[in-house]
């Protein structure tokens, strides 16, 4: 009997990988978003970088460019160094920024530990009218903070108090939700830890929710400094007589006349002032780890 050999089956090609297009590679990276977020962030930037530049303008113009000088930051007629009228606003916007951060960033601290512990149905309805100033419109806060102190608060004279009352009522919403968030992060166990080896109420927060919370209120602290420092609205309807107006309040009234390049050095001393809040307040969110582990330390030696 012959034996019949089944046929051999046909070598399969070997299996070439399937090629992905780039756009439906959900892991590729994100070059659109990166190109948008990059334009938005030009856009953003070119027009200030110009006000800067024209403040080292040699001549007096600000829109065509003569020549690289500092004369409109000191040293010159009409320059910052030399106009009192300028060097008062600034003085006048560092103040009020200063002493907003000083009775804001406590206010907004309390508070966010007050609502973070209060757990009943009342507490739901302070948390939305403590977040009121952070949604309302800016003109309607002030044009509200106006009226109510020139017709039920006249004790408060507009100008410096009244400015510092209108940029504190805005700022300690900023602290209530930096802060609060961090609370919440952290949660109670650290504190009732604490508690339990011993601790006091008193002790407890001053030396190991605290520092936990230290990098957030310094935070934002800066935000707030940086906030009220770039107010317009509120300090608009706020400031009373010429001699109280902050930078932003100036170089509005000032830029309907015939404006010079020491407006654009007032607005890039002030521009400076912000970033350096910011980069502060950066500097310490990066602090936040190196706060929890000296609080874990703390901790162990309530042992």
């Amino acid at each position: 009997m012959t034996d019949v050999k089944a046929p051999r089956a046909a070598a399969s090609p070997a299996a070439q990988p399937t090629r992905v297009p780039p756009w439906r590679n959900p892991w590729r990276r994100p070059y659109v978003l990166a190109g948008i977020t990059w334009a938005y962030v030009v856009w953003s930037l070119v027009p200030v970088l110009v006000a800067v530049q024209f403040s080292f303008n040699d001549g007096r113009s600000r829109s065509v460019w003569q020549g690289f000088s500092t004369q409109w930051y000191c040293c010159a007629d009409g320059s910052v160094g030399e106009d009192s009228s300028l060097l008062r606003a600034l003085e006048n916007s560092l103040i009020l920024a200063g002493a907003t951060v000083l009775i804001a960033t406590p206010l907004g601290v309390m508070l966010a530990m007050g609502l973070t512990r209060w757990r009943s149905r009342a507490s739901r309805v302070s948390n939305g009218i403590a977040l009121v100033p952070l949604v309302t419109p800016e003109i309607v806060l002030g044009s509200a903070l106006y009226l109510v102190i020139v017709n039920l608060y006249q004790f408060v004279p507009l100008g410096r108090p009244a400015m510092l009352l209108g940029h504190v009522t805005l700022s300690v919403s900023y602290v209530l939700v930096v802060v609060r968030s961090r609370l919440q992060s952290i949660g109670p166990d650290f504190e009732e830890a604490a508690r339990d080896l011993g601790a006091s109420p008193l002790r407890a927060i001053r030396t190991i929710l605290l520092p936990m919370l230290m990098p957030s209120i310094f935070a934002s602290a800066m935000l707030v400094f940086a906030t009220s420092l770039d107010d317009f609205v509120v300090s608009q309807f706020l400031f009373g007589d010429a001699s109280n107006a902050t930078v932003p309040v100036r170089l509005y009234n000032a830029v309907r006349n015939a404006p010079t390049p020491a407006l654009n050095a007032l607005a890039t001393l002030l521009l400076v002032a912000s970033f350096l809040a910011l980069v502060l307040a950066y500097v310490g969110l990066r602090t936040r780890r190196r706060g929890t582990k000296s609080a874990l330390a703390e901790l162990t030696d309530f042992g």
